[in-house]
């Protein structure tokens, strides 16, 4: 991978990462500006299958997540930065840093869970999404970003951390 692609793409992680941090969003300028910026760096180095890689890396990134932006799991501001960054990185190399970053927001969500000593009630959360899932049914309101009480992780950081270390290793492959 290009460090072309690679740098902005880690540079707007980093970005949507602090914000998330910070508020809890991640702005639409910057998810919108970063698909741009994707598509056109990768159109520019790579011509029609750099435009190609791009657009699939997007549309790879938008459709895994949809179903956790519907069930109220993951926010929209997420969902769009995983589109921006598959922009700049394509989708095979998008599928590896979602698989990474679900590693690092779980570790994170260990670590909030304990802090905040809510072991038990996460336990009987996690009962009530598995019986939602075997029975098909909507989880109940209670473990949706919906409810005030709930912990959230921010997985903005998460993806975040992920694309900083997936652009260390790639940088360190290319030396």
């Amino acid at each position: 991978m290009k460090a072309v692609v690679l740098v902005p793409a880690v540079a707007m992680a980093l970005i949507a990462g602090w914000t998330d941090w910070r508020s809890r969003r991640i702005p639409n300028w910057l998810t919108v500006a970063g698909f741009l910026i994707g598509v056109s760096v990768n159109t520019f180095a790579s011509g029609w299958v750099g435009l190609r890689t791009s657009l699939l890396g997007a549309g790879f990134g938008l459709l895994v997540l949809l179903p956790f932006v519907f069930l109220r799991s993951l926010g929209a501001g997420d969902w769009k930065l995983a589109g921006a960054l598959g922009a700049f990185v394509g989708w095979e190399a998008l599928a590896n840093v979602l698989m990474g970053s679900v590693l690092v927001a779980g570790i994170m969500a260990l670590v909030l869970v304990i802090y905040k000593r809510r072991f038990k009630e996460t336990l009987r959360n996690i009962g009530k999404l598995l019986l939602s899932m075997v029975t098909f049914r909507m989880p109940g309101a209670e473990v949706s970003l919906d409810n005030p009480r709930s912990l959230k992780v921010p997985y903005g950081v998460a993806l975040a951390l992920t694309t900083l270390l997936f652009g260390i290793e790639k940088m360190w492959r290319a030396r």
